[in-house]
This record gives C-alpha cells, structure tokens and sequence, in this order.
C-alpha cells in the first residue's frame, strides 16, 4: 500500500478576474521507502503542494491519503495530532523551539503527545546524526547545520509515514547542504524512511529516486531516475 496517494488534488484562491487556480487535478503515490524531489519554479505550485500533503492548508477539492487514512475529512484537532504522529517536517528555517535543548527538540512530538521518552531511540538518532557533543545545547548554541540536523532528529523520532522536507538545504553553505543529504539518504536507506524533498535546486534533485516536476499547477513529469 502506498504511504501517500493524492487523487485530483485542486487547490484554487480567489474568485472571477482574480482566480488563481494554484494546483490543478494533481494525482500521485509515493510508496513505502521511495526518495522523491518534487520539483519547479516560484508559482509552479510546489509549495502549495506540500501545505495540502503535509496536512497545513485544505483543497479546493480533491483527496489525500497518509496510510490509507484521508487526512481533507478530518477536523483541526484530529489534524493536528494525525500530522504531528504521521509526518515528519523539515523546514528550510528549522523552527526549532529556542528555550528547549537538542534532545526536547527532537522529543518534541513525544512531550506534545504526553508519551513516555524511548532513551534507545533517541540516543539511536543523535548519533546517527552525530550530536552527541550537542545533545544539552540550545539552539542559539548551534550553527545552522547542527540545528538542521536537529530538525531532522524531531522529523524522525516518530518513524513517520513520511518525512516531508522543505528547501531543507535552503539557509545553508554548498558543504553544509552535502551533509545534510547525505543524512537524509542515510535515513531513507538504513530507516528505510520514505522522504519527500521540495526544492528548486535541479542539483538537489537528482540526487532522490525519482524527481515529480511541477509548472502551472499541473504534474509535467514523473520520472524515476535510480532502482
């Protein structure tokens, strides 16, 4: 079963001369373990894509699916649990909370849920992302990449269906955005943690499996780029 099925996904702003028409009946899957880059210019509706994927903004019309569950029908409570749970988010920002150290960071989805912290798993992924020396920090302590790799952590912590990552290498230096893939891709091929990358950056890009392009609101290409 696919992790992710959008079917005719529609999103439109406004009404008469100031209608924009922002997604266009978009319709694809993304199955378990798959590393995709949904990719365009500004204005090819990539973002707005990922708003409606990521459980941020409502369709116009149109269904998706995380896991079998259609996430449109839900109210903003049950939303926000069920994206909170379900989707790991990446941002090209971080937003990570200020006052909290690396370890509340990535425990963050956990605290929110009132769960009780896993010290194995956690400990799992700040190594893996080589934050040891880093774990009782503050964000304000970090430079950019160490607070990326955070983000990465709280992303994670949950084994999400999938781990949606916005310009994740945006805000960051050539050397720093290389290590940051590279952590993603170790994620996608040790976790097996499906990842979907949103990003202009054609170099960006061909380093996924599969690369969805986008223009106008509409899907003009899927291709599959790596087996």
């Amino acid at each position: 079963m696919a992790v992710l099925e959008v079917s005719n996904l529609t999103k439109v702003y406004g009404e008469g001369e100031a209608k924009v028409v922002a997604l266009n009946n978009v319709s694809f899957s993304v199955e378990k373990g798959e590393f995709v880059a949904i990719v365009g210019a500004s204005g090819s509706g990539k973002s707005t894509l990922m708003n409606q994927i990521g459980g941020i903004d409502n369709p116009t019309s149109g269904s998706v699916k995380i896991e079998g569950k259609e996430i449109t029908s839900m109210d903003e409570d049950e939303l926000a649990i069920f994206r909170r749970r379900n989707v790991g988010m990446i941002y090209q920002f971080y937003n990570l909370i200020p006052t909290l150290t690396t370890e509340e960071n990535i425990m963050l989805p956990w605290l929110l849920d009132g769960r009780k912290e896993n010290r194995d798993k956690l400990n799992e992924i700040v190594n893996a992302l080589g934050l040891n020396t880093r774990a009782k920090h503050l964000p304000g302590e970090m430079s950019g990449g160490q607070q990326q790799r955070v983000s990465i952590g709280r992303a994670l912590i949950n084994n999400p269906a999938f781990v949606l990552a916005d310009e994740p290498t945006g805000n960051l230096d050539s050397k720093t955005g290389k290590e940051i893939m590279d952590l993603l891709k170790y994620s996608n091929q040790m976790f097996n943690q499906t990842v979907l990358i949103i990003t202009h950056d054609d170099k960006i890009a061909l380093q996924t499996d599969r690369i969805i392009t986008m223009r106008d609101g509409n899907i003009i290409n899927d291709e599959v780029i790596k087996k």
